[in-house]
């Protein structure tokens, strides 16, 4: 499907944050973090807000011109980061201090995250409540896959669900063999793909909503 896409700055700050919070607010993995409801109502938009700081730092922002969409993707270059250890305690800091879970998940996902060669990695994906099951988010971030392809770009994402994991298979995904396990919830499988000879059929997402 034709999806006009642009990259987002800091003006679309408050659109960004307000599809991301609306598309993943109740995914299991925002309610693991967030057990209460009404507190995840309250501080889940502060998570949405910092992971969007990461992505216009660390890499960059694709949505769909309607704002149906959004994509964050980072740029990681090979080797540890040697702010990574730091990076969840700080996270957990500014969005949710008494919340232990914010920094627990930081720090697993960043021990499943491959460090031995450079990648764009798929943070997330959302799409608006209203417009899932269309195929946007494929369509979103199909340049950024041909890209991958055509420059010989490793990409890296954690599926949340079986069915995204079938999915990301499909589009050329393995997952790395080391399901990441959250304590008393939902499981996420670290995902790896290699690039494809220019010209055959990509596109995939990470946490996708």
């Amino acid at each position: 499907m034709g999806v006009v896409i642009r990259r987002a700055g800091e003006s679309d700050r408050a659109d960004v944050v307000r599809l991301l919070d609306e598309a993943f607010r109740d995914d299991p993995v925002s309610g693991w973090v967030f057990p209460e409801e009404e507190h995840r109502r309250s501080r889940h938009g502060a998570l949405m807000d910092a992971f969007l700081d990461l992505a216009l730092s660390l890499g960059h922002v694709d949505l769909a011109e309607d704002g149906s969409a959004v994509a964050l993707w980072w740029s990681v270059p090979a080797g540890e980061d040697e702010g990574a250890e730091e990076g969840p305690a700080q996270l957990r800091a500014a969005v949710d201090p008494d919340n232990a879970r914010v920094e627990e998940i930081g720090r697993l996902t960043g021990e499943a995250h491959p460090t031995d060669r450079p990648h764009q990695y798929l943070h997330m994906i959302g799409v608006s409540p209203e417009r899932q099951g269309e195929g946007l988010g494929s369509a979103l971030i199909g340049a950024v896959l041909e890209r991958c392809d055509r420059e010989g770009l490793h990409a890296y994402l954690e599926a949340s669900s079986s069915r995204s994991r079938a999915l990301y298979a499909r589009l050329g995904f393995q997952f790395t063999g080391n399901a990441i396990d959250l304590p008393d919830g939902p499981h996420l499988w670290p995902m790896w793909r290699e690039p494809r000879p220019f010209g055959t059929d990509g596109g995939g997402t990470g946490r996708f909503a």
